[in-house]
């Protein structure tokens, strides 16, 4: 969300039912200032730092079927139940979707902008029985979530210019 405001993104919507922890602090580039605040409202905080003029809806819940999403989603949830979920309801709203995936060090970015790549994509769906545990992020690699995040723009910077996309690609 910081780097589409630092984009100049002119309107974002942000879903999240969490609220900033003390582990969200060196792990999620939250500032001590956002400790217990909704995640949302921490986010709209930060982006109306870098540009007040961007329209920002918070939503500080989980994403429910009947919320209507803008043609363009970033999904970056911890669930993979969830992200199912959203799939199966935001699928045929969305032009563009790019999900972020991360666990540790090693992340995967996976997007959906034609026919083609959201069939592709419905098969990184698995059941929950089959993730890998862990945590998505540890206190040591909030870098690698700037650098997934900036993979997704580079992702949706490439679509907004039709540009060919990256289906499917993980570094570690």
């Amino acid at each position: 969300a910081l780097q589409l405001a630092s984009l100049g993104i002119p309107r974002l919507q942000l879903i999240d039912f969490d609220h900033v922890e003390e582990t969200n602090i060196t792990t999620q580039g939250y500032l001590q200032r956002d400790l217990g605040l909704s995640k949302v409202d921490a986010t709209s905080r930060m982006i109306s730092d870098i540009d007040p003029s961007i329209e920002v809806e918070t939503i500080a819940d989980r994403y429910r079927p009947q919320i209507t999403l803008a043609p363009v989603v970033f999904c970056c949830v911890d669930s993979i139940t969830s992200r199912s979920a959203i799939w199966r309801n935001a699928r045929q709203q969305t032009l563009f979707w790019c999900d972020g995936r991360m666990l540790g060090e090693v992340m995967r970015i996976i997007t959906a902008a034609d026919e083609e790549s959201r069939e592709a994509y419905a098969d990184t769906l698995f059941h929950r029985e089959e993730a890998e545990q862990g945590s998505c992020t540890s206190r040591g690699v909030i870098y690698t979530a700037a650098i997934a995040a900036g993979l997704v723009l580079h992702q949706f910077t490439r679509w907004l210019r039709d540009l060919p996309l990256e289906r499917d690609f993980s570094l570690n």
